[in-house]
């Protein structure tokens, strides 16, 4: 049985808005987006944050999905996102476009992503680039083996994309509690983190020792109640207190 065959039937698009519309909970969000994926014939979905020119690590950005963690994780060690064709044109262009990983690594000039993704059957999807009415941009994929998308399936997509970002800020905005404020040099440190630079490098960047940049990272963490900085970076990317 191919992976088409098992694409399930697909709810009219006015009674996905109104289900999205009655979501509370980020695991919600997550949830609708797996059966969207299985609608229309997708593995798996991403929602991001759209990163910065620096940025160098995916999961700092990521919002939510359902990619394996191994990819995830391999994807930010060969460092992978600085050189994405498809976040530069996320970031020049708010239309809607599809891909192929055989056409992405020939514009990388490198086979690195196709062999990172073919073992999982990502091999093709589509992007679709949106803003919510707090001023956040970012995207949604999705991503598998099937064939690509209908010119119809492209324009229902995009639509339920634009909505399910706008959910997942509404419900940052309700669930984002008051912090206390980071301070320049804290701020800096989380910004050059989520660069993807280690605590040695940013000490060298700003003229501090590694040892006083581990102090305001920790600091942060706290501050953004997180067990780590790779948390705290997330949430201070969500809570847009740094880009």
């Amino acid at each position: 049985m191919s992976h088409l065959d098992r694409v399930v039937p697909r709810e009219p698009i006015e009674e996905q808005l109104l289900e999205l519309e009655r979501l509370k909970t980020q695991f919600d969000v997550f949830r609708f987006m797996k059966r969207l994926c299985e609608a229309y014939g997708a593995r798996v979905f991403m929602v991001v944050n759209m990163p910065g020119a620096t940025s160098m690590v995916l999961s700092a950005h990521t919002v939510i999905t359902n990619w394996p963690a191994e990819l995830i994780t391999h994807f930010d060690r060969e460092g992978l996102l600085s050189s994405s064709p498809l976040l530069k044109k996320l970031q020049i262009s708010f239309v809607p476009f599809q891909f192929d990983m055989e056409r992405v690594s020939q514009e990388r000039g490198s086979a690195v992503s196709l062999e990172m993704f073919r073992p999982y059957h990502l091999l093709r999807g589509a992007y679709f680039p949106v803003q919510d009415s707090f001023g956040m941009r970012g995207a949604v994929s999705l991503f598998g083996d099937a064939p690509p998308f209908s010119l119809q399936q492209m324009m229902e997509l995009s639509f339920i994309a634009i909505h399910v970002y706008q959910k997942l800020g509404e419900i940052r905005n309700l669930t984002t509690r008051p912090v206390d404020t980071l301070t320049d040099r804290e701020l800096d440190c989380l910004n050059w983190t989520a660069a993807g630079k280690t605590s040695a490098e940013i000490a060298e960047i700003l003229g501090l020792s590694e040892h006083t940049v581990n102090h305001y990272l920790n600091r942060a963490a706290k501050k953004l109640d997180s067990v780590n900085r790779t948390q705290a970076v997330a949430k201070a990317l969500r809570a847009g207190l740094i880009t």
